[in-house]
C-alpha cells in the first residue's frame, strides 16, 4: 500500500441521493453542477489521485425512490465508500412519515455496509431558520434526524451532524430558492462529511461562523414580508404546482455520473 492509499482508504466512492447530492445550487445545468459530493470526491482525490467517483443522485427523488432506483446500481459499482442523503423531499409532502423515510434510509445503510462499504450520511438543518414559512416542518426535521441517527447507529454509519450549528442556517450558505445550498454551503457540507469520516486534514472549521456582513440600512418588517412573498411566488408556487400535477423536477432525468470515473478538480 502506498502512502497515498494509506491516507485515503477509499478508492471507489458512490453518492446516492436527491438534488442536494446532485449539486443543485452549485453551478447550473448549462455549465454543469458541482455540489458537496463532487467537492468531497475532490478532497479525497487530493490525497490519492487513484480515487474513482460516481454520483447516482437525481433531483426531486423521495427516499423510497432513491432506494428503488439507486441502491442496486450503487451495489453493482462495489463502493468502498458511499454517501446516502435523502428525505427533504419527503418532509415537504403532506403525508410525511418519519419512520417510513428512516426505514428506506436504514435499508440502504444495511445493504451498503453489508457489502463492505463505509457509509456516511448527515442530519438536516432547521429549515424554519432558513424559510420562515417552513415553521410547521420543524418537528418533521427533528423526527427525521432522530430516525437517521438511530438507523446509522445500528449499522455503524458515519453521521455528519449539521443540525444545531448556527452557521448552517446563515443565508449566505443557501441559494436563492432556500431549498438548496449555495456553493459555499456545498463546500461546508463536504467539509463536514470529510471530518466525520476522520480523514487526514479534516477539522471542525466548517462550523465556524462567516464574517459579519457589511453594515447596511435596517431591515424593515414590510421589506421582510415583501421578500417572503417574492420568494413564495418565484420558488414555492412552481414547486406546489408540480406537486399538484403529480410531477417532479427530476422527471425524465438520469444520474449525472453513473459510472466510477477519475476525479477532476472543479468538475461539474
Amino acid at each position: 500500500m502506498t502512502m497515498g492509499e494509506a491516507a485515503v482508504p477509499y478508492l471507489r466512492y458512490v453518492a446516492l441521493g436527491d438534488s442536494q447530492t446532485e449539486g443543485l445550487g452549485d453551478g447550473d445545468d448549462t455549465v454543469g453542477l458541482r455540489g458537496w459530493a463532487d467537492r468531497l470526491a475532490e478532497r479525497l482525490a487530493e490525497q490519492n489521485p487513484g480515487v474513482r467517483y460516481a454520483n447516482l443522485a437525481v433531483r426531486g427523488r423521495l427516499a423510497g425512490q432513491v432506494r428503488a432506483e439507486q441502491l442496486e446500481p450503487a451495489l453493482a459499482l462495489r463502493p468502498d465508500l458511499a454517501t446516502v442523503v435523502a428525505g427533504v423531499n419527503d418532509m415537504l409532502r403532506p403525508a410525511f412519515d418519519a419512520d417510513e423515510v428512516a426505514g428506506h434510509l436504514e435499508a440502504m445503510f444495511a445493504a451498503l455496509t453489508g457489502a463492505g462499504a463505509r457509509v456516511a450520511t448527515l442530519t438536516f438543518p432547521d429549515l424554519a431558520a432558513v424559510i420562515p414559512l417552513a415553521r410547521p416542518v420543524r418537528s418533521r426535521v427533528l423526527a427525521l434526524n432522530d430516525g437517521i441517527r438511530e438507523a446509522a447507529r445500528r449499522h455503524g454509519v458515519v453521521v455528519a451532524e449539521t443540525y444545531g450549528h448556527p452557521v448552517v442556517t446563515d443565508p449566505r450558505l443557501w441559494s436563492a430558492d432556500r431549498l438548496h445550498a449555495a456553493p459555499l454551503g456545498h463546500e461546508r457540507i463536504a467539509a463536514a462529511v470529510f471530518q466525520a469520516l476522520g480523514m487526514p486534514g479534516g477539522d471542525d472549521s466548517w462550523t465556524l461562523p462567516l464574517p459579519p456582513p457589511p453594515a447596511g440600512p435596517p431591515v424593515r418588517l414590510l421589506t421582510t414580508a415583501a421578500g417572503e412573498l417574492r420568494w413564495a411566488g418565484t420558488f414555492l408556487g412552481p414547486w406546489l404546482r408540480r406537486r399538484l400535477r403529480g410531477g417532479s423536477s427530476g422527471d425524465g432525468r438520469a444520474a449525472k455520473r453513473p459510472d466510477l470515473l477519475p476525479v477532476l478538480s472543479g468538475q461539474g
